[in-house]
Formats: structure tokens, C-alpha cells, sequence
């Protein structure tokens, strides 16, 4: 079609490695909302948005209405909610957004006929502007990340502000889940982001439901090749034996394993005792354990010596056998040492985990993590179709 192009890619094959990107972090909902916000403002084209948690309330508000300026002003804006995960917005909100132009759909409509399938859910993250930026990371639309006591919010965030060269692969994974919930992404062709001078390398990394998940195999690759440190931070960590093993070889390498995971502020209790039973024995291996205290920690990142991963994706079992996950890797000293500054500001805010603590835990914590795993080790075993 003239003047028009079809962003279409298959989201199982690998994606290539492109330079010149630039990179920021931004830590917690008081500056990645507004950065979003700005971006929305900004935006001329188009605007894609894809998300799982929606729920209405004061910022959904906000955003509602910079969408609904957008298509004043003659913005196209296509936007991709999950259908369950959304189901806290209220039918006036979607009823807005509709009434403004913006091109709604919903991903994997809960139905009783799919039976199993309803658990297939789009768990990604992505506000993408003209082709030109983007956010990404592990953030909803909903108040828990954007208002709180003391100026801060109740649940602890982290988004990636994105330019340059990997934006079109960005692009080519959202028009594909908007081709899996109705037709073909149409969007005026534009020239490729130019790749900034000193920018850095990075790659675009996916999860498919039910599907052999590059997300998973790059971090165990990442892992087993970690010289100097192997950092997790993740809100819901119960991971696979492959990736305790690979944890545990690593840090009895030497190298300087360290889990960042929530305390008692967590709106899964039994996700955290499900983990909490997996400690002991990476404790033993050297394993460094780090509980966050302050808030609800949400965020989800990697880095292994000047690699990081950060996105939607809590590397857990489920995500990778029933969530589409998205995370964008990178490759570059700078940007690792500003995830290392973050990693460690929240370790400072953090209850590390010893030995003897853990031999001494309460017997009912014991029984807590003994139900948990029992629960867990079911839904591990119940495949599904």
C-alpha cells in the first residue's frame, strides 16, 4: 500500500542486536507518569500502548485524557489492554476513550469456552511515540504506582525511557499482538531512528505463552557466563530448577549472586512463601537474599557484569508458560552502572537474609513455605493444553 507499511515479524525468532541507542532509567510512578504524559503530549503521529493492569482511578484518568488530546489534535493512538487484567477499568472510562477515536482492543477476551486458554495474558508494557521513543518496564495504569504517603508511591517501580535503532523492533511486537486481536498495524511510513553516536547496544527479547521463551534462555546464558556479578531484582520470583542451578554454580564461581525480592509488603503472600522455600539451599550456596522493606517492591531487572534486562517479565515459571513478556536488553557500562546504583540503593533498603536467620525462622513461616510449595509444585506439574 503507498505511503503505508505493515509492521510484521514474527515474535519467536530472535531479535538482533542494534547500537546506538539511549537508554534512561526512571525510578518510581513520580517521574516515569510524567515522562509519559510529556511523551503523549509531544506526539504527532501515532501512539501505541500496550498493557496488562488498568484499573480506573486518578492516573488512568490523566492518561485517558492525553490519549483523548492526542486524537484531537489528529493523533492516531492504538491501544492493547488485557482483558483480564483490565477488568478494573470501568465501562465510562472505556466508554471515553472510544467516544475520543482511540483504537481499542483486548487481548484474549475471557470467555468459558476457552477454558485453560483464559490464563494465556498479555503481561507486557509499552508506550511507544512516533517511532521515535519509548517506555518500557513493569508499570500499569493504576494508583498503587502513582500516589502514596510521604510522596511516595506504595508500590516501587522502575521504567526504561528508550531512542534509537530498536524502537522498530519495539513496533514490530506491538503490531503483531494488535494482528493476533483483530487486523493488520497500518502506520504511515517514517524513516528508522537515527542511532545516537555513543549510543548503546540493545536488543529486544520476548516471552510467548506456551513457547520456547529466548527472554528465559538469554538470562541462564547470562548467568553461566557472569564473571563479576549476577543481580536480580524480581516482585514474584519463584524460579525454575534450571534457574537455581544456574544461580547457585555462578555464585559458587565466585561470582557475586545477589536476589532483590519483596518482604511482607507484597500483594501475593503465597508467591513470596512459594519462594521463600527455594532460600535455604542457594543460601548455602552463596546466594546473597535481600527482602525490600520499605514499599511493595514491583520492579523487574537483571544484571550480570554490564548486561541488563529490564521489562515485564518476573522470570517465574508462569510468565513463561502462559504470558506474552517483553523485556529490553542492553549491553553497555553506563547504563549498567546506573542499574547498579539503583540495585543498590534498594539493597540499602533492604533486610538481608543470613544463614543462621534463616535456620532460626519461625516454625509457622516453615509451614507457610511447606503449603505454598505444595500449591506451587501442582500448578507446576498442571501443564495445561
Amino acid at each position: 500500500m503507498t505511503g503505508q507499511r505493515e509492521m510484521q515479524q514474527s515474535t519467536t525468532t530472535a531479535w538482533p542486536w542494534r547500537p546506538g541507542n539511549a537508554f534512561e532509567f526512571l525510578d518510581d510512578g513520580a517521574r516515569f507518569f510524567a515522562r509519559m504524559l510529556e511523551a503523549i503530549g509531544s506526539a504527532r503521529a501515532y501512539v501505541l500502548l500496550e498493557l496488562y493492569l488498568v484499573n480506573s482511578g486518578a492516573i488512568a484518568t490523566r492518561f485517558i485524557e492525553a490519549l483523548s488530546q492526542a486524537r484531537a489534535r489528529g493523533v492516531r493512538v492504538c491501544a492493547v489492554f488485557d482483558s483480564f487484567g483490565a477488568l478494573g477499568l470501568a465501562r465510562a472510562d472505556r466508554a471515553r476513550l472510544l467516544a475520543a477515536g482511540v483504537e481499542l482492543r483486548f487481548f484474549n477476551p475471557l470467555r468459558l469456552q476457552n477454558r485453560l486458554l483464559n490464563f494465556r495474558r498479555d503481561h507486557r508494557k509499552l508506550l511507544l511515540i512516533d517511532g521515535r521513543m519509548a517506555f518500557v518496564g513493569g508499570a500499569g495504569l493504576t494508583d498503587e504506582f502513582a500516589t502514596g504517603t510521604a510522596g511516595e508511591p506504595p508500590w516501587h517501580e522502575i521504567m526504561l525511557q528508550i531512542a534509537g535503532p530498536v524502537l522498530t523492533d519495539w513496533q514490530h511486537a506491538f503490531a503483531e499482538t494488535w494482528r493476533r486481536c483483530g487486523s493488520e498495524l497500518l502506520l504511515a511510513a517514517s524513516p528508522p531512528a537515527a542511532p545516537h553516536a555513543d549510543g548503546a547496544a540493545g536488543r529486544l527479547a520476548l516471552s510467548e505463552a506456551r513457547q520456547r521463551s529466548t527472554l528465559a534462555n538469554d538470562v541462564i546464558r547470562r548467568f553461566e557466563a557472569a564473571r563479576g556479578r549476577a543481580w536480580v531484582m524480581s516482585a514474584y520470583f519463584v524460579p525454575s530448577r534450571r534457574f537455581r542451578k544456574a544461580l547457585r554454580r555462578a555464585a559458587r564461581r565466585g561470582v557475586d549472586v545477589r536476589l532483590l525480592v519483596p518482604g511482607t509488603r507484597t500483594d501475593h503472600p503465597w508467591v513470596r512463601q512459594a519462594a521463600r522455600r527455594f532460600y535455604g539451599k542457594l543460601l548455602r550456596n552463596g546466594v546473597r537474599i535481600f527482602e525490600y522493606q520499605p514499599r511493595m517492591l514491583h520492579a523487574k531487572m537483571i544484571l550480570c557484569d554490564d548486561w541488563v534486562s529490564i521489562g515485564s517479565s518476573n522470570l517465574d515459571r508462569w510468565s513463561f508458560r502462559w504470558n506474552l513478556e517483553a523485556n529490553q536488553e542492553i549491553v553497555d557500562r553506563g547504563a549498567s552502572d546506573a542499574a547498579a546504583a539503583l540495585f543498590t540503593a534498594d539493597f540499602a533498603a533492604s533486610l538481608e537474609l543470613s544463614r543462621r536467620y534463616w535456620r532460626e525462622r519461625a516454625w509457622l513461616d516453615r509451614l507457610r513455605e511447606r503449603i505454598a510449595g505444595v500449591l506451587d509444585g501442582w500448578l507446576d506439574r498442571w501443564r495445561g493444553p
